[in-house]
């Protein structure tokens, strides 16, 4: 008999998995946040509900997406071999669509008219924006002034596809920022609307409801990482800013005998404020409505972030991640940016794949941990594709001609 983990039932009726998670929220929005949780409850077992989202994820995402053997990769890095879930091959470049074709069926099965959603790197916002075009739904997109500078391919994208994008322009002008703004909105008028959720943070449901929609990544990946090895992997590898995608992969490996290893980003360095590792580095905290791992101030207050990679850059992180950590299911470490920036030009230079900045991060510490293992397997979720990255790559650290490869 299998062991079941006991994060199989997870989150509780109220929305807690240990002791974070959660629904701490205005009085105003109680009832909007039970009519989410009636509805999803409704549909998320129903037929045909479920029979429309997998229509959609074949025929218009291309799904399912292929796991991929990064042969060269591995041989000039040494040690294990690494493999990689290609989310970037997803529609839209990046595993976001996953949660927002679900959020926006969601939304038209409520009748409501607008989806409201934040966003960092731009790729929840352009997927968000691309759900709303395939229901025939407004769209409004919050996001920093700084992340609109460094992700403008991506604004683009959002305006062509008919989303409003409102530059958020107080504190940092980052994620955190954003997301402040977008509950605004909502607060606003979530009568007509249905707030999207990027990640696997923020009140009940969201945490579980995204969780849900990305673990199609780990289905997919399971089977076809045992297809193509007769194994499970030894290690199991993904970014984690908020967590969707690494929340994604490890869910559906969770009572396999593999390791599960989350990769923060350290940033520039250890000091407050010159990275966004709120596992490594925060203690228990609330922010937007739900408890977690949170980076703080001496006041309680979230602290300020930094990332080369804007969908890392957030000062809490996913609840089910935090009780991850407490219970030792999961493991989390850290990527500097210069250890980012050398994976992501590996990556390009010897497999002719263009990652994420985000998705660098998961490749850097597998190279790593490839060399440490000498031997096995390593299956990374390439969650994103580098596009939208391209001008700060080039304008910062140029074509990594300085790398020997």
């Amino acid at each position: 008999m299998v062991q079941r983990h006991s994060q199989d039932r997870l989150p509780d009726p109220n929305g807690f998995f240990g002791k974070y998670g959660g629904k701490f929220l205005p009085p105003q929005l109680e009832k909007p946040f039970a009519e989410i949780i009636d509805a999803y409850l409704q549909i998320e077992n129903d037929a045909a509900f479920i029979a429309e989202l997998r229509y959609i994820r074949k025929h218009f995402q291309g799904r399912p997406t292929p796991v991929y053997h990064a042969r060269t990769l591995s041989q000039k890095n040494g040690g294990a071999q690494i493999y990689l879930k290609r989310e970037d091959l997803n529609h839209t470049g990046a595993h976001k669509l996953n949660h927002c074709m679900g959020e926006g069926l969601l939304a038209k099965y409520m009748g409501k008219k607008r989806l409201i959603a934040e966003t960092g790197a731009g790729q929840h916002g352009v997927a968000l924006a691309t759900a709303a075009a395939y229901f025939g739904l407004e769209c409004e997109i919050h996001m920093g002034e700084v992340d609109i500078h460094k992700q403008a391919p991506n604004v683009s994208r959002m305006k062509l596809l008919g989303a409003k994008v409102v530059p958020v322009t107080h504190g940092l002008k980052t994620l955190k920022e954003a997301v402040d703004s977008a509950f605004d909105a909502y607060l606003a008028d979530y009568e007509n609307s249905i707030y999207c959720i990027g990640s696997v943070v923020g009140p009940h449901p969201f945490p579980m409801l995204v969780r849900d929609f990305q673990k199609v990544v780990g289905i997919e990946a399971r089977e076809q990482f045992m297809e193509m090895t007769g194994d499970f992997p030894d290690a199991v590898c993904a970014c984690v800013g908020g967590g969707s995608n690494a929340m994604g992969i490890f869910k559906p490996f969770i009572n396999d005998p593999c390791r599960l290893i989350g990769v923060e980003p350290l940033g520039r360095g250890d000091q407050m404020g010159e990275h966004a590792a709120s596992m490594t580095y925060g203690h228990e905290g609330i922010i937007h409505g739900f408890r977690c791992y949170l980076l703080q101030n001496d006041d309680g207050s979230p602290a300020p972030v930094y990332s080369c990679a804007s969908g890392l850059d957030y000062p809490g992180v996913g609840p089910e991640h935090s009780y991850m950590h407490d219970t030792q299911r999961a493991e989390y470490v850290t990527c500097t940016d210069m250890e980012c920036r050398d994976a992501f030009f590996r990556l390009t230079r010897l497999e002719g794949i263009i990652p994420a900045l985000e998705s660098s991060h998961a490749v850097a510490y597998a190279l790593k941990l490839a060399r440490e293992m000498s031997r096995g397997t390593i299956l990374v979720n390439l969650s994103g594709r580098g596009d939208k990255d391209l001008d700060y790559v080039i304008e910062n650290w140029g074509t990594g001609d300085d790398i020997e490869y």
